[in-house]
């Protein structure tokens, strides 16, 4: 199993950092990939991150899953990059997982991907998913593409993605480590 997280300079750092404790936690192999030709990616909060990878230094499209982290200007710099756009849509197509939260959702509509879908989207972007049914949900599963309205939800949108990838039982697991239940 193998999952990998973009990261664009603006990205929101709870956003990013929570999925990436949940996979951890439950033994997932999880990839940060800098899609800025930088190994340091800073977040919307300042943050600097040193992403496991830069993107063109390596093969994107063996993961089992593809994760978008919101952020302004994180998710606008995600959309400017064709290469994110391919990958979203070779992972959705494969039906590969693909999980996007807070404004990371409007990359799958820049591109095309999924459209019909019910989505979770952060309220500044509602009107820019013309092409989505807008679940009104915290956190979103439709078939493949899991989403997530924002930063508040970041740990159960991380939980909603191990789910779909590891069932209850690893999920059970983690939430027990996290004091969650």
């Amino acid at each position: 199993m193998k999952v990998y997280m973009f990261l664009a300079d603006g990205f929101e750092t709870v956003e990013a950092m929570a999925p990436i404790d949940v996979f951890r936690r439950a033994d997932v192999e999880i990839h940060t990939v800098s899609i800025s030709g930088n190994i340091e990616v800073t977040s919307s909060h300042d943050v600097v991150v040193e992403a496991d990878c830069l993107l063109e230094e390596i093969d994107i499209m063996d993961g089992d899953a593809l994760i978008l982290p919101g952020g302004y200007p994180g998710y606008v710099n995600l959309a400017e990059c064709e290469a994110v756009g391919k990958a979203l849509k070779a992972y959705y197509d494969s039906g590969r997982f693909v999980g996007a939260i807070c404004g990371a959702p409007t990359v799958l509509q820049r591109y095309g991907v999924a459209k019909g879908s019910r989505v979770a989207v952060h309220h500044s972007c509602t009107g820019e998913m013309k092409d989505y049914i807008l679940s009104g949900h915290n956190v979103e599963q439709d078939r493949h593409l899991i989403t997530a309205s924002g930063a508040g939800h970041a740990v159960e949108f991380g939980l909603a993605l191990l789910y779909a990838l590891q069932g209850e039982r690893k999920v059970a697991h983690v939430r027990d480590g996290m004091e969650l239940d």
